[in-house]
C-alpha cells in the first residue's frame, strides 16, 4: 500500500526532489504539486510531464482535490512554518527540509501543533540515511572501543570552483552546511550539546557576502569535546559531505565519513575504519540500506505512517530542534567573537 504525498515548493531544490528523489521511493505516490509561482509549476510540467490536474497554486486547493497523508515541504526556510502549520492543522503528517524553522519559537510551535493533532512532523536530515553513521552510533552505544572523549571533525570544499550558487546566503557554513554535521554529532553520540564557542570568517578573495569558513568547540553532556573546522573556501582536498571524523576512545579510534562523491559505489560513498589502541586500522563491513539520503527520509516517514511504528534515528521535529539550536548557538557565539553560548540560552528563546 502506497502513501499519498503532496509536495509544496517546486523551485530549484523542490524540482530536484520531484525529479530525482520521489520517483525512486516505491512506498509513496505523489498526488499533487503546489507552488504559488505559476512559472515554477510550468517548468515542472515541462521537465517531468506532470499533468495540469496535479498542479495547484495553494496547499488548501490541493488538499481539497486529492488524497493526501503526507505533505512534503521543499520551499524556502521562511515559509516552512506557515505551510507545515497548515498541513498539520489539516490533519496531515509533515516532512520538511532543514532547517525546519527560521526561529526556535516557530520550531516549538510546529512541535506543539504536531503533538496536539497527533500527527508526525519529520525533518529531512538526509545524512542520517547512510551506513557509516549508523554503524558508528552502534559502536559507540556498545562502547566497542571504550568511552569516547574527544572528536575532530573537518569539512573542506571550494565553493567557487564547484558551482556553489548561494553567495548571498546568511551564514553559508554554519546554517546551510554545518547543520548536517551538527545533526550527525547528536545522532552518533546519542547525547546533546551543552555549550559552544565559535568563530567564523570570510577569506580574502571570497565571493561570499557572509562568512564561509569557521571553527568551533562543542561540549556535550557526557563530557565529550568536539573540535569542528569547516570551510567553503578550502584549497585542500575535498572531504566527503559529512566531513572527516576522528573519534578518540579510551580503547582505540573510530575514523569515518559518509556521502562521498563516488556515485553508486557504496564502498566509497561511506566508510568506517577502527583501530584498537596500538593496533592497525581495520575497515568495518557496513550493512546496506533500502533507501539512502533524502529518499531514506521520506521512505521512513511513509513506513511510520503506514505501520504506526517509528524507525531508529527518526528525525522528528521534537528531536531536530536540538540540531537547530546548535546552529543558532554557533551563530550567536560567532557574533560575540567566540564567547561561550549555552544551548539552554538558545532553547529558552
Amino acid at each position: 500500500m502506497t502513501v499519498n504525498v503532496v509536495q509544496v515548493g517546486t523551485g530549484r531544490w523542490g524540482s530536484n526532489w520531484a525529479q530525482e528523489i520521489l520517483p525512486t521511493v516505491k512506498e509513496i505516490e505523489v498526488t499533487a504539486y503546489v507552488d504559488a509561482n505559476p512559472a515554477a509549476l510550468d517548468t515542472l510540467q515541462a521537465k517531468l510531464g506532470v499533468p495540469t490536474a496535479k498542479c495547484f497554486p495553494s496547499l488548501k486547493a490541493a488538499l481539497e482535490a486529492v488524497p493526501c497523508e503526507i505533505v512534503l515541504g521543499t520551499l524556502r526556510t521562511e515559509a516552512h512554518h506557515a505551510v507545515m502549520h497548515e498541513a498539520l492543522e489539516a490533519g496531515r503528517h509533515a516532512i520538511v527540509e532543514k532547517p525546519f524553522a527560521a526561529t526556535i519559537s516557530e520550531a516549538r510551535d510546529l512541535i506543539a501543533t504536531a503533538e496536539r493533532v497527533n500527527r508526525l512532523l519529520m525533518v529531512s536530515q538526509n545524512y542520517r540515511f547512510y551506513r557509516a553513521p549508523r554503524a558508528v552510533a552502534r559502536l559507540l552505544a556498545a562502547q566497542a572501543f571504550g568511552a569516547c572523549d574527544s572528536i575532530a571533525l573537518d569539512f573542506r570544499r571550494h565553493g567557487p570552483s564547484m558551482g556553489y550558487a548561494y553567495y548571498d546566503f546568511a551564514d553559508p557554513l554554519v546554517a546551510d552546511m554545518a547543520i548536517h554535521h551538527f545533526d550527525l554529532m547528536r545522532m552518533v553520540l546519542g547525547t546533546e550539546a551543552v555549550r559552544v564557542s565559535c568563530r567564523t570568517w570570510n577569506p580574502r578573495g571570497s565571493p561570499f557576502r557572509h562568512d564561509p569558513s569557521g571553527a568551533a568547540i562543542i561540549e556535550f553532556e557526557n563530557g565529550i569535546v568536539l573540535s569542528y573546522r569547516g570551510s567553503w573556501m578550502s584549497s585542500g582536498p575535498d572531504t566527503p559531505w559529512s566531513g572527516e571524523w576522528a573519534m578518540n576512545c579510551t580503547g582505540g579510534e573510530i575514523l569515518w565519513a559518509c556521502r562521498g562523491d563516488a556515485g553508486s559505489d557504496r564502498s566509497k560513498v561511506d566508510w568506517v575504519r577502527t583501530r584498537a589502541l596500538r593496533g592497525e586500522a581495520e575497515a568495518k563491513k557496513l550493512d546496506d540500506l533500502r533507501y539512502y539520503d533524502r529518499a531514506g527520509c521520506i521512505a521512513a516517514l511513509a513506513l511510520a505512517v503506514r505501520e504506526g511504528t517509528i524507525p531508529p534515528w527518526f528525525s522528528s521535529g521534537a528531536d531536530n530542534i536540538f540540531s537547530l539550536a546548535l546552529v543558532k548557538a554557533c551563530v550567536a557565539s560567532a557574533a560575540r567573537d567566540g564567547a561561550w553560548v549555552t544551548l539552554a540560552e538558545i532553547l529558552a528563546e
